[in-house]
């Protein structure tokens, strides 16, 4: 299943497999992305009816209809059983445990000569989750997103999400919801959805940041109005690289793999391995397992089309390979995992040992699963309280001291020509 590989010094041939992966946003995408935010920011409300009943067949008689009722939510949450309820509150805990240490503080420096210098932290004031409702349900995404926004001390988070022509919302992106307590959802999606939370509709206000996953057009629209918001990142498809020396149990590293394959066929699952047997026996167990998985077909062609097993000769050079690919999942499956931690210098979440794998991470070890894909775990991190925070700094200086600065200011504003900066600093000496 798995495409074998004998490393020889070179990995150009493996990001440039992996780079294929992406969804191009090709012109036809961008154009008709362009005309619904337009339309959006100019008509608004009306803009919103109209793509409601052309994209999700759901007619929009009152623009009340919009908004998900409290008693939605509740009938949400009941609908999904005391046991649900009972899982999405112990994640709710680990992944508040995690992240209540991300919190940050202001600061200040009072310096002896009567300089005051320091940085305010204050937390956004308001923020959009965009939530699929498509085939994809995940409510684990749900809890990712909101509970760092409520651990920075967002003011009102609010979800948008496309639903069916029935108007309904699944009953476990409901709960999820409600247990994070949610200000307010919209039954929205799609590029429009963005335009609303980005310019603001008469319904629904302007909003500070979006997160949140969607499709190519949730992803170029959410390109698109950076600048005007912010946003988290624009993620791409989803990969697990795992690392293992010939301890590693081949059972564990197939079934691994094959949890994210099944997510997307452009899904990446890479073995990087010391071992040439583990490999085969990796590949023997990923065809005897595979009969027994409801997405048995995604899976194989995510592992044929993009996974691959890399032999190498030490583990430094796994870890070479891996740092290059900067994975947005990585598993170290050696003899001793938590030794190995220090060479990892590019991933976006770091799973040590064969108790701790991927999966956990994604609904319960606490760590957030909103990560940088494609790369780009070389200069983003994982979804953390500092994405919903901004920072301002502050300082207060004493004539006496303005003036021991007085000269080099003037001499360096007049180096670069501003003339009124050198000013700035003369008119409180003459």
């Amino acid at each position: 299943m798995l495409n074998k590989i004998y490393y020889e010094g070179n990995t150009d041939s493996i990001i440039k497999k992996l780079e294929g992966r992406k969804e191009s946003i090709n012109k036809e995408v961008s154009e008709t992305v362009e005309t619904i935010l337009e339309d959006v920011k100019t008509n608004g409300d009306k803009a919103l009816i109209k793509y409601a009943e052309k994209f999700d067949g759901f007619k929009i008689t009152n623009m009340s209809d919009i908004k998900v009722t409290q008693k939605e939510i509740e009938e949400g949450a009941k609908a999904v059983g005391d046991n649900f309820i009972r899982i999405l509150n112990r994640a709710k805990n680990q992944i508040t445990e995690f992240h209540k240490n991300q919190i940050e503080k202001s600061w200040s420096l009072y310096k002896e000569n009567g300089v005051i210098l320091g940085q305010i932290v204050r937390p956004l004031q308001r923020i959009a989750i965009y939530v699929p409702g498509g085939t994809a349900v995940y409510p684990s995404t749900v809890l990712m997103n909101i509970i760092p926004a409520k651990l920075a001390g967002v003011k009102e988070i609010i979800m948008v999400t496309p639903v069916k022509s029935n108007g309904k919302i699944s009953d476990v992106i409901l709960a999820a919801a409600q247990v994070c307590g949610i200000d307010a959802i919209y039954k929205i999606g799609g590029s429009q959805a963005i335009g609303a939370v980005a310019y603001g509709t008469k319904t629904i206000k302007k909003v500070d940041k979006i997160v949140g996953p969607g499709n190519i057009f949730v992803a170029t629209a959410k390109k698109f109005v950076f600048g005007d918001v912010g946003i988290d990142m624009i993620a791409g498809p989803t990969n697990v690289l795992v690392v293992a020396d010939e301890t590693a149990n081949p059972k564990y590293i197939a079934a691994d793999l094959m949890s994210q394959a099944e997510h997307d066929k452009l899904s990446s699952a890479i073995l990087i391995t010391t071992s040439e047997k583990l490999a085969d026996d990796v590949n023997k167990e990923i065809v005897r397992q595979l009969l027994y998985l409801k997405r048995k077909e995604i899976i194989e062609e995510s592992l044929q089309s993009f996974g691959a097993s890399i032999i190498v000769k030490t583990i430094d050079e796994a870890f070479d390979i891996s740092n290059e690919i900067a994975p947005e999942h990585i598993e170290i499956l050696t003899n001793e995992p938590i030794s190995q931690l220090p060479k990892v210098k590019n991933a976006g979440s770091i799973f040590l040992g064969e108790n701790s794998p991927e999966p956990l991470g994604d609904y319960m070890s606490g760590t957030n699963h909103v990560l940088p894909t494609s790369g780009t775990a070389k200069f983003y991190s994982a979804l953390g309280v500092y994405d919903f925070i901004k920072y301002s700094s502050y300082s207060y200086y004493p004539k006496n001291i303005l003036e021991t600065f007085k000269e080099d200011v003037v001499e360096f504003a007049t180096l670069e020509g501003l003339d009124a900066h050198a000013n700035s600093i003369k008119v409180r000496f003459e």
